[in-house]
């Protein structure tokens, strides 16, 4: 039976040190990187012997104050304990139905007029669509790439990602947001597995139950023929359409990297 409940916080508290809840380091050697189950159990105010059945999956219904007393010694913010409250709230076994993923028409139309990159990606993180500027501006923006697989597959990526280790704890942090509790789904098993088997580094980061939603934020981008640009992140949630997302990337009026998305766009064929 599967314990999501339970590796979620097992590996939370593994990341949390005893100095960071004013607890003092103890006697002896520590068999676990981070807290222990008696001190988590402590400083939530339950029984340890409770907490040991959380985790281990025997107990599934912890009331809303426990999960946000448990929250709280694990440091978790907002989304994450929302997340967390998903977890030990009642679960449906429905496996979620295969629908063909269409861009609107009229944000396809939206993308291919505005003069920034912009694509649309579902929530696997497959490229469905992408404007001209998009596509010259990198390999993994192109319709049919999954920028997940890219990121962590493809030996270019670090180069064309100057902030590879940054950005590549983001995109694990969000596929696990985007995803939620739906953990039934046999595509999203699918691109964990492969991911886990081909890269260390996105099996660590899954490993970490890290949750959240990237809306905003800086992209760093080396491209081979106008160099280093640091660009504006802006995702929307496409109304309608459930998982797709819209990206926009955009530079600060006047900086060196405007000017170089400028003359990118002088390259760029049109549609």
């Amino acid at each position: 039976m599967d314990n999501d409940l339970g590796d979620f916080l097992r590996a939370r508290r593994e990341l949390v040190t005893p100095a960071e809840v004013g607890l003092p380091p103890g006697n002896g050697l520590r068999r676990v990187p981070g807290l222990r189950r008696e001190e988590v159990a402590m400083l939530a105010g339950i029984s340890a012997e409770y907490y040991v059945r959380l985790e281990q999956g025997r107990d599934r219904s912890p009331s809303a104050q426990v999960i946000d007393a448990i929250a709280g010694v694990l440091q978790l913010d907002a989304e994450g304990t929302a997340y967390l409250m998903a977890l030990a709230g009642p679960r449906t076994q429905r496996r979620p139905a295969r629908r063909e993923e269409r861009v609107p028409a009229g944000l396809g139309l939206l993308l291919a007029t505005v003069n920034v990159p912009a694509i649309v990606f579902n929530k696997y993180s497959d490229v469905l669509a992408a404007n001209p500027l998009a596509r010259m501006l990198s390999p993994g923006m192109m319709p049919g790439v999954n920028r997940l697989r890219a990121l962590f597959t493809d030996p270019a990526a670090q180069g064309h990602h100057p902030d590879w280790e940054r950005y590549t704890a983001i995109a694990v942090a969000h596929l696990r947001a985007q995803i939620g509790t739906r953990t039934e789904d046999e595509r999203l098993h699918a691109l964990i597995g492969e991911l886990s088997l081909k890269s260390d580094r996105f099996r660590r980061l899954w490993a970490r139950h890290d949750v959240r939603t990237a809306r905003a934020g800086n992209f760093l981008i080396h491209h081979p023929r106008v160099g280093d640009l640091e660009l504006l992140i802006e995702k929307f949630s496409v109304v309608g359409a459930d998982g797709l997302e819209a990206l926009f990337l955009h530079a600060a009026p006047d900086s060196p990297s405007a000017k170089a998305l400028a003359t990118l766009a002088s390259l760029a064929p049109a549609d």
